[in-house]
């Protein structure tokens, strides 16, 4: 049963990746794209996250400490966490649909998507993966976890700063008159 524990959150997070890469295909053309240096870091970053989170040797003690005690009620909690947080994405990815990149991008014929999630929160794509990330740390239940949210946090917040100043010189008034109705990441707080 330890292979089910030590296998869940891997095997949860490499489903994601590729159902992610999957449909990267389905988008539309883009029209303006972001600098190359800013996928770059966000990929180093996420680098950084995965063997944050995968490896158990870092020769840093301080990143195991343990912030609450382990056991079933903080992987189960974090599992369920994780899971809503990554299908609440692909829900939000799903219904963007041909919108969807990668990058920051403005694509051709690119429409402004306000229902479903994203009646719920401007960014339902980054809420999901940072409540996947979320749920992974309750789990794990140590330092490193913390960071990772952290650090994925901070790069995904870099981009989203990006997208709506992008969005708002494409939408104009229609996306500030979105902006003021609707929380960027959590409903009616952030």
């Amino acid at each position: 049963m330890l292979w089910f524990y030590e296998s869940f959150f891997p095997v949860v997070w490499i489903a994601f990746i590729l159902y992610w890469r999957i449909k990267a295909a389905e988008t539309k053309t883009s029209q303006r794209l972001e600098p190359n240096a800013w996928p770059i870091l966000r990929a180093l970053t996420f680098l950084i996250v995965i063997v944050l989170l995968s490896t158990p040797r870092i020769p840093l003690p301080w990143l195991y400490r343990q912030l609450w005690p382990t056991g079933l009620w903080p992987f189960w909690i974090g599992a369920a966490v994780a899971v809503g947080g990554l299908l609440f994405a692909v829900w939000a990815r799903r219904h963007l649909g041909r919108n969807w990149s990668n990058a920051v991008t403005i694509k051709q014929g690119h429409e402004l998507i306000t229902t479903g999630p994203y009646a719920l929160v401007r960014h339902p794509i980054y809420t999901g993966i940072l409540t996947g990330f979320l749920g992974t740390a309750i789990a794990l239940s140590q330092v490193r976890g913390v960071i990772a949210f952290v650090l994925i946090f901070l790069v995904l917040w870099a981009k989203l700063r990006m997208e709506e100043e992008w969005m708002r010189s494409r939408f104009g008034e229609t996306y500030a008159t979105y902006v003021d109705q609707t929380a960027a990441l959590v409903p009616y707080i952030l």
